[in-house]
């Protein structure tokens, strides 16, 4: 964070100085992170204590000003130097938006129903070519994930990249309203947290708040929009932002011609933007990801970077979050495919494709695929269409095995693929995450290629991380 005497981060929040020797002197000054767990302070920190299901921030301000906090933000005397508010997550937001005004950086700011992290990743990458580019670690997108990201800008930074989610309608106006962006992105409307919003319609009025945040065209607000999908293309109705549109559609500003798989499932096409054509190679698994790519060009190039720059930079650009798309290969041969931090009814099957496409050189020399699923949250009304459907979809793509992972929802995607016509082994459906685990050992072979995949609740990356760190037999870390 750029440097703040705790009398000036007081008078941005509207709080009360507590035991700080002098605060008004102005000496003691905050110049490491903004944190929210004792974790991770460095010297010079500030705590922000929030108080959560699990535990209480406040029980750990003694021991992040130990390690370095210089104090900590709290709702009430915590025994540490602290500024007192009435509410931590408004006062870091409030921390936020005063920062972010005096940086004078740009702001870049997506969401959309998937596929927003490895965007936000690629988009960093890009723009860090250039100039120095803060974006989150992980999917720090919500009221408070935003202003810790934010917060972490130093006084060079140039790019503030940000990832907004939502799960109301009004998430992304609050989020914008503290860190206002110049360029909005949109990737889709799909069916992410359906249970919350009813219909894709409101999850469209909720994403197209972002680009009704922007700044007029003639301030330079620019509004990066997804032409491949109907329901994000309408949103350029709703911005007085110069509009630019990325896809594989021929309306499309940014877009991808001539896309291809190679033998290990990752996507070679031309890039064709206003200025001009350049190959790119991505080192990224599975198809999906040339969207994700074209959106992330289509920033960088209004930004400022040549068609050759951007190509470059993406070609060689790999993953810099956990758990999306982790492709590893053991030493027997197997490969474990973890994609298990998230996951929705679009997502998973962007995933069953690049699992296809990854095992299409393995089957030829006796290699098989395996879709290890476990349940999709918050789908509301829909969740036994939609996991049905992913179970019907493996037995389409001829995956060769489909483990379902859990309760009800895993019972649902092993329905599905029954009735779509996997009556053998070719479908099972076990409880939990031991219970893979031990299936897996049992059965795989080299060459043969694992998807893991399912909502964050799920907890599934236990069975990945078991396959490759060599967990105990009968052991999952984490159970």
């Amino acid at each position: 964070m750029i440097a703040l005497s705790l009398a000036e981060v007081a008078a941005i929040v509207g709080g009360q100085a507590h035991d700080i020797p002098d605060p008004e002197s102005g000496d003691v000054m905050v110049t490491g992170p903004v944190v929210h767990d004792s974790r991770d302070v460095r010297e010079g920190s500030l705590f922000a204590a929030f108080a959560g299901e699990r535990a209480d921030g406040h029980d750990f301000a003694r021991q992040a000003v130990e390690k370095g906090a210089v104090a900590v933000l709290a709702t009430r005397p915590v025994g540490v130097p602290a500024i007192i508010v009435k509410d931590v997550v408004e006062a870091l937001g409030a921390l936020a938006k005063a920062v972010v005004e005096r940086l004078g950086a740009t702001v870049v700011a997506l969401t959309g129903s998937a596929g927003k992290t490895s965007t936000k990743d690629l988009i960093a990458q890009l723009l860090r070519t250039k100039a120095p580019t803060i974006w989150p670690e992980g999917n720090l997108n919500n009221e408070i994930g935003a202003p810790i990201t934010a917060l972490r800008a130093q006084a060079d930074t140039r790019y503030l990249v940000l990832e907004m989610g939502a799960r109301y309608i009004g998430d992304i106006r609050y989020l914008t309203g503290l860190v206002p962006p110049r360029v909005g992105l949109v990737l889709n409307v799909g069916s992410a947290h359906i249970g919350e919003f009813g219909s894709k319609e409101n999850i469209a009025i909720a994403k197209g708040e972002m680009v009704e945040s922007l700044p007029p065209a003639g301030e330079g607000g620019i509004a990066v929009l997804n032409a491949d999908d109907p329901l994000v293309r309408a949103m350029a109705s709703r911005t007085a932002a110069r509009v630019v549109l990325f896809g594989e559609s021929d309306e499309a500003d940014v877009r991808a011609e001539n896309v291809r798989l190679t033998d290990a499932g990752q996507a070679s096409f031309l890039l064709r933007t206003p200025s001009g054509c350049s190959d790119v190679t991505l080192r990224l698994y599975g198809e999906h990801h040339v969207s994700n790519a074209l959106a992330a060009a289509a920033v960088a190039h209004e930004l400022g970077l040549s068609v050759v720059e951007i190509a470059g930079a993406l070609s060689t650009a790999g993953t810099l979050s956990r758990w999306r798309m982790e492709v590893t290969e053991r030493s027997d041969g197997v490969t474990i495919v973890n994609d298990a931090y998230n996951a929705n009814p679009e997502s998973v099957r962007a995933a069953l494709r690049a699992l296809v496409a990854m095992g299409g050189a393995a089957r030829a020399e006796g290699g098989r695929t395996w879709a290890v699923l476990g349940p999709m949250a918050e789908l509301g009304d829909d969740a036994l269409t939609e996991h049905d459907a992913i179970g019907r979809l493996a037995v389409r793509l001829n995956v060769s095995k489909l483990v379902a992972v859990g309760g009800r929802e895993a019972s649902w995607l092993r329905l599905g693929a029954y009735n779509e016509g996997s009556w053998g082994e070719e479908s099972v459906h076990v409880s939990d995450a031991q219970a893979a685990v031990d299936l897996l050992r049992s059965e795989l072979r080299p060459g043969d290629v694992v998807l893991v995949k399912a909502s964050r609740s799920a907890a599934l990356e236990r069975v990945a991380l078991a396959l490759l760190d060599g967990a105990a037999e009968g052991e999952v870390a984490g159970r």
